[in-house]
């Protein structure tokens, strides 16, 4: 078998392994392009804060039929709740709910000899257990990223219903755990679709540059169905481009491909429009081609240097407190970021919809997709370890035709002393370059040192992380210990980028009472003060890629109780939770400017 046969079959072997959660199987990609029905819109729900619903088995929807009967849970009569969406923002009784909702949702629908079903969930926070007509589907883990069930043979001519058991209490060997500090929306937080497909269809593909190219396509698509072996065309209409080729056996078919593409770049997002046809299904899709690497110390976008102008961004609506999910809110972080002088959006702790994703690549801003492994992870777990590979391949898959993306990033604030935490994000590291190597891999740390006016920077991720990604606080959780222009740097992969992924400090809008060179006081001159020494810091750091301010809006945590001045919110943010411009918004928006 040659090497690049043995290559896609190991992305194929990857893929299938790790494919689904517990019973739930892996989303086909491009829900968009599709043939939906949405099951969007209200849906009636019990709210289970004790957790008895399981016993009673509320999915069965059991009805009294004698005199005596009674049964102690009725979905009429309850609430309604809007999907997708959080349950948290939709009633004031569940504000600060983390447990269980059940919700339920009727939908006909007519059978179709020829044709398949599938439930789709865009993402549902935490734990799902899906019920069809009384039938249990299976469940899923992670509330960030897509799952489906085939419902072909199991859904009825006429009217149908599905409950789904939506759990967002945390787990200790969860992804994210215990201790993590954003709010903890939960519900059934992104679109449902019915999506139907022919008995054999385009469930997967891959068409991006090849590593180190600007003009080859390496890649593959994958058919699901009876009818595997098929004769494939990739056409690219604007290009005169059709390259054909034919599935194997299993339903896989390599490709490989030359053209003289425009490069997507933030200057010029171009996207061209991309056809996967097989002898039983096409699949339309809007694809960019651009590079991204790390030679030396740089970072080069289709072999240009680039300065990473970012910016941290929570997936909150901040001026609903509630999560977003819609394409206008999109647009609304979007749109901020692009004012701030942003080229790229580092989209934290976990994996953002896909509106998101899409708009910020058709906007020209590069996208960070992120895993929700952030601190106190127990990676000693027996669990965990297949936890984080399930997560990753749901986020690869979804996203990795979105050539915006241009970074993985594995884990955030993670500790080198939590048992089995480096062999398992080490591992991890390897399972992500073998399902994609066209983007950066990284880790983010914050366990370095600062000691004398001196960081000191190590961890053994690092050799493992193609930027050198740094959480560093001075000037709030750490005080400065010398000239900012003077700081110096110990950095334990010293020819590696470096890129400063958060920094910042606390000020409440408006607040300009008291001291400004006291953080006690939460004013905006004293969260300005900090951005103008870091970025005079910045002056002088070696190997400076970038910086990625914490952050954008102002967000919702309940780790924040200063009654004062945080009310519930992480008041980092450049911007308040209303978008008013806070002092420090004007030193980034100047410097992202000269850069």
């Amino acid at each position: 078998m040659k090497t690049e046969v043995k290559e896609w079959m190991l992305v194929f072997l990857i893929f299938i392994f790790f494919a689904g959660s517990a019973n739930a199987q892996t989303a086909m990609i491009n829900v968009q392009a599709r043939k939906t029905t949405s099951l969007n819109g209200k849906w009636t729900v019990i709210i289970d804060p004790i957790g008895v619903g399981e016993g009673k088995q509320v999915w069965q929807e059991k009805k009294s039929q004698k005199k005596t009967d009674f049964v102690e849970y009725s979905f009429e009569g309850g609430p309604e709740l809007q999907v997708p969406g959080d349950f948290n923002s939709q009633l004031c009784e569940l504000t600060y709910f983390e447990g269980t909702v059940w919700y339920k949702k009727q939908f006909n629908y007519s059978v179709k000899a020829d044709k398949r079903l599938f439930l789709h969930f865009g993402a549902v926070n935490y734990l799902a257990d899906v019920y069809l007509n009384g039938e249990k589907l299976g469940s899923h883990e992670g509330g960030f990223t897509p799952f489906q069930f085939e419902i072909t043979g199991k859904v009825k001519d006429g009217s149908n219903t599905i409950v789904v058991k939506v759990d967002n209490k945390r787990l200790g060997n969860g992804l994210p755990g215990t201790g993590y500090d954003w709010f903890n929306y939960g519900g059934i937080t992104r679109d449902v679709d019915l999506i139907e497909t022919n008995e054999t269809f385009v469930e997967d593909y891959f068409i991006q540059l090849k590593k180190g190219s600007l003009n080859t396509v390496s890649g593959w698509v994958k058919l699901n169905g009876n009818k595997l072996k098929q004769d494939i065309v990739v056409k690219i209409p604007e290009q005169n481009l059709e390259y054909r080729t034919k599935t194997d056996k299993e339903g896989w078919a390599k490709l490989e491909f030359n053209s003289a593409f425009k490069l997507w770049s933030p200057e010029k997002p171009k996207l061209y429009k991309v056809m996967v046809e097989s002898e039983t299904d096409t699949v339309a899709d809007e694809i960019g081609f651009r590079s991204v690497e790390v030679q030396g110390n740089k970072v080069l976008l289709n072999n240009k240097e680039i300065f990473l102008k970012a910016v941290n961004i929570h997936e909150e609506n901040p001026s609903k407190a509630a999560r977003a999910y819609t394409a206008e809110d999109a647009g609304m972080l979007l749109n901020a970021a692009k004012e701030l002088g942003c080229n790229l959006v580092r989209l934290v702790h976990y994996p953002h919809n896909e509106n998101m994703v899409k708009q910020a690549e058709r906007m020209g801003i590069m996208v960070w997709d992120e895993l929700p492994v952030y601190q106190h992870i127990q990676f000693s777990d027996s669990l965990v370890p297949q936890k984080l590979e399930t997560m990753l391949n749901e986020m690869v898959r979804r996203d990795k035709n979105r050539c915006g993306v241009a970074i993985w990033c594995l884990s955030n604030e993670t500790y080198p002393g939590t048992p089995n935490r480096n062999e398992a994000l080490i591992e991890l590291t390897q399972k992500c370059r073998a399902l994609d190597s066209t983007r950066l891999i990284v880790h983010v740390i914050n366990t370095h040192g600062y000691n004398n006016n001196t960081f000191k920077v190590w961890d053994p991720l690092y050799n493992y992380s193609e930027l050198i990604a740094i959480n560093e606080y001075v000037g709030w959780y750490k005080p400065w210990q010398g000239k900012p222009s003077e700081t110096k740097w110990d950095v334990v992969c010293p020819d590696k980028p470096v890129f400063i992924s958060e920094f910042g400090g606390e000020a409440k809008y408006g607040s300009n009472e008291g001291p400004g060179d006291e953080a006690a006081y939460w004013t905006e001159e004293y969260q300005q003060q900090i951005y103008v020494n870091q970025i005079e810091m910045f002056g002088s750091t070696p190997n400076l890629c970038g910086v990625c301010p914490w952050l954008l809006f102002d967000y919702r945590s309940l780790k924040r109780m200063n009654q004062v001045y945080q009310n519930g919110y992480n008041r980092k943010g450049l911007l308040s939770e209303h978008g008013e411009k806070k002092r420090a918004w004007y030193i980034v928006h100047e410097y992202y400017k000269r850069k």
